[in-house]
């Protein structure tokens, strides 16, 4: 949770009180509220920041339901800031955009009049107010719904929208208790209107500049002063500002390396909790880290719990987790959380996940997905009061794109970016043809399969899939339907994979033995290219493409 995001919102609000279309729109309010009863102003607002918050939470449900692209909305959205900032700083520019949503402050005007005089009636003008002003308020509440979306946790997004809202409600109350004696006071309002709109103009290209540049401002200033950290390698890092005390293991169908643990068991060592599915590609580039860890520091004090959280059903199966935890090597404690109730207990959402806890059982650090290695290791030495400097595994970040193509699932229960022109037949036998023309970032299938929630799975041999897409590295969860190996074979860009292969589809051809990820192409570079994928056999299943 960002407390200068949190700050933004609320000074984004607050510069609606000076956008172009406010004179407009301030007899409006001012109308609305000498006519009714003492209670209207107050329902005014309430009706006001109703109507924005209802907007703000509904959009970010449906980002989330459809999946859209993130990075999408956040560059459109902050276009339209930056490009109503200039509006601002521009007194020409400010007069046209006035123009154009006068006719929306217009109709608003004549519902000043309507309804009762009491609270009730005030809700319904605000609500109503809050909709007429949306093209003027448009521009801002883009920016401030990219914020929303954006955080991980409806906690954090609703705190946005409300901040937001006050900055909006908290001038327009007090406008609306005013009431006419505020006309009397216009005239500074109208001398001084150029200087506080340039100023918020500003402000608005400030606040594009600090969410595109994507700088975490807390992490910033609590770096700064501090020596470089080659110099502090015995303090705890980016530690939480609370800790708080561990969560519980629980329903845990199986341990894996080691008998059941309890975490008040645990207590009076340094533990790493990280939560993990074996195919998840992303989980697999972080498990060197961890069995190095294991090996350095595990005479020293140092449990590491590998919470192993299933996405899809058999990652359920203990003989597929068994074989992955020997593929990896990994000799520390594994726990199946096949039901998710440890991960409940964590509130975690995130693959992978690590949770850092100290000898009195306090979650001291959390990190959620790949990198800042150094900084873990660091506070996982600190924790056991070493106080020399970390000989480290070099990390490898690794080469994506600044637009590479998003994870991509296949199963319609979370399908996204279906090219294909044929109608999807859920749970029963469909024949596909390739379109004439695939998208970017889209998929299309040819031949028999049957698509069921999580899953695709090729019911004929010469069923394919294609895939437009643009990264360096292809990775697709594949399994076969009967338990016995098939085959795949690969083409990219019409033509045989060559020296583009991946390391389980040596020459092109992936042999699929259990349910698991594979690495199908290996460009070595990022770039855009079209890969097919076409059975030898039926009974390939397909869950989700990855990349990197």
């Amino acid at each position: 949770m960002n407390p200068i995001e949190i700050g933004l919102a609320f000074l984004e609000g607050l510069a609606l009180i000076v956008s172009p279309c406010i004179l407009p729109v301030l007899p409006l309010v001012l109308a609305a509220s000498v006519e009714g009863g003492r209670r209207r102003p107050y329902g005014i607002i309430i009706g006001f920041v109703f109507a924005f918050s209802l907007f703000a939470i509904t959009a970010r449900k449906i980002v989330a339901l459809l999946g859209i692209d993130l990075d999408v909305i956040k560059e459109a959205s902050l276009m339209l800031l930056a490009l109503f900032g200039v509006v601002l700083l521009s007194e020409r520019l400010s007069e046209k955009f006035s123009a154009l949503t006068q006719g929306a402050a217009n109709f608003g005007n004549r519902l000043a009049s309507s309804g009762g005089e009491g609270l009730l009636s005030g809700v319904m003008i605000g609500a109503l107010i809050g909709l007429v002003w949306t093209p003027c308020a448009g521009p801002i509440l883009a920016a401030v719904l990219v914020q929303v979306i954006r955080q991980q946790t409806d906690l954090a997004g609703n705190l946005i929208i409300v901040s937001f809202a006050l900055g909006a409600g908290v001038p327009m109350l007090a406008i609306a208790l005013s009431g006419r004696k505020i006309m009397s006071k216009l005239g500074f309002f109208t001398r001084h209107a150029e200087g506080a709109r340039k100023a918020f103009g500003v402000l608005i290209l400030l606040s594009v500049a600090y969410i595109a540049s994507g700088v975490d401002a807390r992490t910033f200033f609590a770096s700064v002063g501090k020596p470089p950290a080659a110099q502090r390698e015995t303090g705890l890092r980016n530690g939480l500002d609370r800790p708080y005390p561990a969560p519980e293991f629980a329903g845990i169908d199986a341990w894996l390396n080691s008998p059941p643990l309890a975490m008040k068991s645990l207590k009076g060592k340094v533990v790493l909790v990280d939560f993990w599915t074996y195919s998840c590609i992303n989980c697999i580039r972080t498990l060197p880290y961890l069995t190095d860890w294991d090996r350095k520091y595990r005479g020293q004090g140092l449990v590491i719990v590998g919470v192993h959280a299933p996405e899809f059903e058999f990652e359920k199966k203990l003989d597929n987790v068994k074989a992955a935890i020997a593929q990896h090597g990994i000799r520390y404690p594994v726990a199946l959380d096949n039901h998710l109730a440890t991960w409940t207990n964590f509130n975690n959402v995130y693959w992978p996940a690590h949770y850092l806890i100290n000898r009195d059982g306090q979650v001291v650090y959390t990190h959620f997905g790949e990198g800042e290695y150094d900084v873990t290791e660091n506070n996982i030495r600190y924790l056991l009061g070493l106080k020399s400097k970390a000989d480290g595994m070099q990390a490898k970040e690794p080469d994506f794109a600044p637009d590479q193509t998003p994870e991509t699932y296949l199963g319609y229960a979370r399908a996204d970016g279906f090219g294909g022109k044929d109608q999807v037949a859920r749970d029963g036998r469909g024949s596909y043809r390739f379109p004439a023309f695939l998208p970017e970032d889209a998929w299309a299938l040819s031949g028999g399969w049957r698509v069921e929630a999580e899953k695709i799975v090729a019911l004929e041999k010469d069923a394919a899939l294609r895939l437009n897409f643009k990264a360096g590295k292809v990775f697709l969860v594949l399994g076969s339907a009967s338990g016995k190996p098939v085959r795949v074979s690969l083409t990219l860009n019409g033509e045989p994979v060559g020296a583009n292969a991946g390391k389980d589809a040596p020459n092109g051809v992936a042999t699929i033995e259990r349910n698991t990820l594979y690495e199908l192409i290996d460009q070595k570079t990022p770039k855009n290219s079209l890969l097919e994928i076409r059975t030898e056999t039926p009974g390939v299943e397909a869950y989700a493409f990855t990349f990197g």
